[in-house]
């Protein structure tokens, strides 16, 4: 049964606080989050929600002088720097100022370009993010992180900014293809994996039900992702420490992505990146047995990926050595020492490295 009434907000907290909202029916609820002094806002879209941003504009114009769409393409190709050029471009032309805003309305994609744009456009405008897919609702659209690929590698080129809100509408996720929703479940099974294990325990109760946007355990999936995103976030903002453990399993699933030029899912490259980890943390002596087993089970009851062609291994390596997280070209990895304990090994060995791979190759 859907539940039409509640809503649940989380604090992310830090220099800049910032509410997330779970519930439904709050995308009729922007104008309360933009707040005022607002006098033009720039809703940024794919054509996949163009009636939705179309709706949600004409609402708007009830209370703001200029609403503006800047209809941008999906997925990936959304994050380079001519589709930043084009948003600039209509910002400048519409004479947008400081006080203006700008709202991301779409997947992680579009709340990471929308993010970026916002933090640039005047040093900074006014940013609500409305994700419309499980992974902006998880974590795409949390933690203030925006950026746009380049071609050596994903993500490379970005900014750290807080929206002023963010809107978890759950009913934008009841019309969703199935796969969507699967795909965008790889970052709540990572969420599972290095912080919150009582994830994985409702996954395993019930797949169908914890896959139901319809249901209390989807929402609670939901809220429980969010809310550890919140919790690191709240005490890392910018990455100096606590907060790379959110990026387990990304070492090689951004590697994995850019090597099929973006043509994956971004959850099924994570959950190749987070196979790899797991059997490089129980070649490390650090993980069991069963937990590899764990993520496989789990991932594959998602109907994930969990390997990915030996033969990709050196174009792999190379594009890792240029991942964020390198230090001095020292690679490091996200690893787990258990189910919900996660941590970072450093400079493992080549040899160690290519073990893992094999060990999820086809």
């Amino acid at each position: 049964m859907i539940e039409q009434t509640s809503t649940t907000v989380i604090t992310v907290t830090g220099v800049d606080s910032y509410p997330v909202s779970v519930g439904r029916g709050l995308v009729n609820t922007v104008a309360e989050q933009l707040g005022t002094g607002v006098n033009k806002v720039l809703i940024v879209h794919t054509s996949t929600v163009g009636a939705r941003a179309v709706a949600l504009r004409d609402s708007l114009l009830e209370t703001y002088a200029e609403v503006l769409l800047a209809e941008i393409p999906d997925a990936e190709a959304a994050k380079r720097v001519e589709v930043a050029a084009f948003c600039w471009g209509v910002m400048g032309q519409s004479d947008f100022s400081r006080t203006d805003a700008v709202i991301g309305l779409g997947g992680g994609a579009v709340t990471d370009l929308a993010g970026f744009v916002a933090a640039t456009w005047l040093r900074g405008v006014k940013l609500v993010q409305i994700p419309t897919s499980v992974l902006g609702m998880v974590d795409a659209a949390i933690g203030g992180k925006n950026g746009i690929n380049t071609a050596e590698g994903k993500n490379l080129v970005g900014t750290f900014y807080a929206p002023a809100a963010v809107l978890c509408d759950l009913d934008l996720l009841d019309a969703l293809p199935k796969n969507e929703i699967l795909a965008g479940f790889a970052e709540i099974v990572k969420a599972g994996f290095i912080q919150v294990p009582e994830i994985l325990d409702i996954i395993e109760a019930d797949v169908e039900r914890a896959t139901d946007p319809t249901t209390p355990e989807f929402r609670r999936l939901i809220e429980l992702s969010i809310a550890m995103k919140a919790r690191i976030v709240g005490e890392d903002f910018k990455e100096a420490g606590l907060r790379e453990i959110l990026n387990y399993g990304h070492t090689l699933g951004h590697a994995v992505e850019h090597a099929e030029r973006y043509g994956w899912r971004h959850g099924a490259a994570v959950a190749v990146g987070m196979m790899f980890a797991a059997e490089l943390a129980a070649l490390s002596g650090r993980l069991s047995v069963e937990a590899v087993d764990r993520h496989r089970s789990i991932l594959e009851s998602l109907t994930l990926p969990t390997s990915y062609p030996v033969g990709r291994w050196p174009t792999l390596l190379a594009t890792m050595q240029r991942d964020k997280k390198t230090r001095s070209g020292m690679l490091r990895f996200v690893v787990l020492d258990d189910v919900g304990k996660a941590t970072i090994l450093e400079g493992p060995d080549a040899s160690l490295l290519f073990s893992a791979y094999q060990a999820i190759g086809q």
